[in-house]
């Protein structure tokens, strides 16, 4: 584990030296550096090694401003996805103390008090997709939002972030199965949404992988008591209806999470990587009980075997991620099941390596767990 782990670090410091200016970004204000340098955080913090705080530093200085503004990003768009990022300055200000970190931090929340709301209260995704909570954007915001009220507010207004994952439980989860759909128009006016419901049509795997990993994340900042629990409860009902659709060979997850081997069909790396973070992080936490430990076993065993191939060192090569999916927008994407798996199926997708990258990390810290270290 520890091997598989330096070997995903050195693919990112060694395959992309400055990563804001990987593949074709563009420096662009990318939600996807953020969810890899999230696991440079974390194993910053475990190790103290330099070079993975100036690896964080260094891609977040591309953007970060001396004022305080930051490259390529737009206050109007009101986009949560912009919010992702921000989770790094904490670190960043923390450690350095520099004026511009705290500046760039005060601007997203900011963005978070400005974003328009659905009428009971939950962040649309974005300004162009009015009235719509999607499951991606609880991991783009949630967890800064939580972080930043508990660093510099003393907690106050912790009772919204605990609300916007009850809203997306309470309106996206299907009864019968116990899965949240990709998202929810509380208008239900979008062509994808169930005129009765709202819903999209389809389990996206990614969505819910995002849904876990936000639920961990915050539990995680959360004092013990009310807020925890309601969440951990949340946590613990979308465990229990995602291994209820894990493929039982593989072990892993599909693209779209009921439909199985229905042809055109997948088992996905990124969504499966998150899920993976997520039951390991509860662990950690407390949230799952030690029953829950050999599902892990199982499920980490099979992210490695079904989606990891070692080339040359360091050379680990993430395969069968979804490149990108979502619902409307220019494209006037379906969210039908052939929608879901026409998108781009690509190897090594950051998404998919640095929530990976975060799965590997988490798993030492469970097994550092059951030997008491």
């Amino acid at each position: 584990m520890a091997q598989l782990k330096e070997r995903v670090l050195a693919t990112f410091l060694q395959g992309y030296p400055v990563l804001a200016e990987a593949k074709n970004y563009r420096g662009k204000w990318s939600y996807d550096f953020g969810v890899v340098l999230r696991g440079f955080q974390e194993e910053y913090r475990q190790t103290g090694k330099r070079e993975y705080f100036d690896y964080i530093q260094q891609t977040m200085d591309y953007f970060i401003q001396e004022d305080g503004s930051i490259k390529n990003y737009r206050f109007e768009a009101m986009n949560i996805d912009y919010v992702n990022n921000g989770k790094l300055l904490f670190l960043l200000y923390e450690k350095t103390g520099q004026e511009k970190y705290k500046l760039a931090l005060d601007q997203l929340f900011a963005q978070l008090e400005a974003m328009p709301r659905t009428p009971e209260g939950g962040f649309w995704h974005k300004k162009i997709y009015p009235e719509q909570m999607w499951l991606d954007g609880l991991y783009m915001g949630a967890p800064f939002y939580a972080e930043y009220l508990v660093r510099f507010k003393g907690g106050a207004g912790l009772e919204d972030v605990v609300r916007q994952f009850e809203l997306c439980f309470e309106h996206a989860r299907d009864p019968q199965t116990g899965l949240l759909y990709h998202a929810w128009d509380s208008a239900k006016k979008q062509p994808w949404a169930d005129p009765e419901t709202g819903c999209s049509p389809h389990f996206w795997g990614r969505s819910m992988g995002w849904y876990v990993m936000a639920l961990v994340d915050v539990i995680e900042l959360l004092p013990v008591g009310d807020y925890r629990q309601r969440l951990a409860k949340i946590l613990l009902a979308v465990m229990d209806a995602l291994f209820k659709v894990q493929d039982p060979v593989a072990k892993v997850w599909y693209q779209v999470l009921d439909e199985g081997t229905r042809h055109g069909n997948y088992l996905e790396a990124s969504g499966s990587s998150m899920i993976v973070y997520g039951l390991a992080k509860g662990l950690v936490l407390g949230v799952f009980t030690e029953e829950w430990q050999t599902r892990l076993e199982e499920s980490y065993t099979g992210l490695v075997e079904e989606f990891v191939l070692l080339g040359n060192d360091p050379g680990v090569h993430l395969i069968h991620n979804c490149e990108v999916a979502g619902l409307g927008g220019a494209d006037q994407r379906d969210g039908s099941f052939v929608y879901y798996v026409s998108e781009p199926i690509v190897t090594n997708d950051f998404k998919g390596l640095g929530a990976f990258l975060q799965a590997v990390i988490m798993m030492e810290q469970v097994e550092r767990k059951a030997l008491h270290v």
